[in-house]
């Protein structure tokens, strides 16, 4: 029996390879005389959010560009499984695609930690020049070495603290504060250096933790942070924008392989049609929730970030030398 992917266990690969006998994620069946591939898109967001609006726009894109012979089957608000479970699914081909934070991705695919680094980014149109970049092509396409294959990055904002029981304006008001993050290391040992106690919990599980103080706070995006509704008990926001962590949407390498290369290129196309319509999406939606959380009675705070930037400055030292130290140099060295 072959061995399970990098990040598999073995109940999980053996259970997606009973999965995969009728391979679901490549189901085709007969419509109009003509042989319809249906892939599965799996994700762990609401249907209000902008990414899942794009991935909608994705579907439509390309059933149009393969004159309807290629069909998205879309299973939102993690219907199939939390981001580590989609991920894993897909290295077996049990699902075709995927949309995930970039920072799970780092026990996968080391590069992907970059993101996770905070200040690395100087502003929103320094981190989308970046993504549009060779080298961020190359980061997204460094997933084949786990059998996964990057196909686009959707815009994901900045992320920044918010607190239920008081505000946000130095890293001093941080000390002994316990922060959810997600599950990834360098997002740990960021919000370590900032003198707080860094705490993995699910995403659907955080509303929870913030109502009953099993945590004190959280970091993340403006949509995010109101279409979860964790507003409503985190009452204080502090826009420190300490990193720029993308979503990055995937398919299965198994399943990419099966594809014909007409069939690849239209999916390419409408996974770049969907990142493009996503970041109009994305203003829209950010400018939103901030409205929305303001009326609510959230207090909007706007820190000195370079408060912030000197607190997590030791943190660059670990990577000199490395692969990564190298990008993070050329990143900062890019207009």
């Amino acid at each position: 029996m072959s061995r399970p992917p990098l990040g598999v266990t073995r109940k999980q690969f053996l259970r997606g390879l009973l999965a995969g006998a009728a391979l679901p994620a490549l189901a085709g069946c007969g419509i109009r005389g003509a042989d319809v591939l249906r892939l599965k898109l799996a994700h762990g967001l609401d249907t209000n959010h902008p990414v899942h609006k794009a991935m909608v726009y994705m579907a439509q894109v390309l059933a149009e560009q393969s004159g309807d012979t290629m069909h998205l089957e879309i299973h939102p608000a993690g219907q199939l499984g939390a981001e580590r479970d989609l991920i894993e699914l897909l290295q077996v081909g049990s699902i075709a695609l995927t949309k995930v934070s970039a920072s799970p991705l780092e026990s996968f695919a080391p590069e992907m930690k970059i993101f996770s680094v905070p200040y690395v980014f100087r502003d929103a149109a320094h981190f989308q020049r970046f993504l549009g970049s060779e080298h961020g092509r190359a980061l997204l396409l460094s997933l084949e070495q786990v059998r996964l294959r990057g196909l686009a990055y959707y815009d994901a904002g900045s992320r920044s603290f918010y607190t239920t029981h008081q505000p946000v304006h130095t890293p001093a008001d941080l000390a002994g504060l316990k922060i959810r993050v997600q599950k990834s290391k360098t997002s740990v040992q960021m919000v370590q250096a900032l003198g707080a106690a860094a705490t993995p919990i699910a995403w659907a599980e955080l509303y929870t933790a913030l109502q009953q103080g099993i945590v004190d706070g959280a970091e993340n995006n403006p949509p995010s942070f109101y279409l979860s509704r964790h507003f409503e008990v985190a009452r204080f926001f502090s826009l420190d924008e300490h990193t720029f962590v993308p979503d990055v949407l995937m398919v299965s390498q198994h399943v990419w392989d099966h594809l014909s290369a007409q069939q690849q290129a239209w999916l390419q196309a409408a996974a770049d049609a969907s990142a493009q319509h996503e970041r109009e999406l994305w203003r829209v939606a950010t400018q939103e929730a901030m409205a929305a959380v303001s009326a609510a009675g959230v207090e909007i705070i706007h820190p000195d970030k370079a408060a912030f930037r000197s607190a997590v400055e030791p943190m660059y030292a670990a990577y000199r030398g490395t692969p990564l130290g190298e990008l993070l140099a050329t990143i900062r060295s890019m207009p």
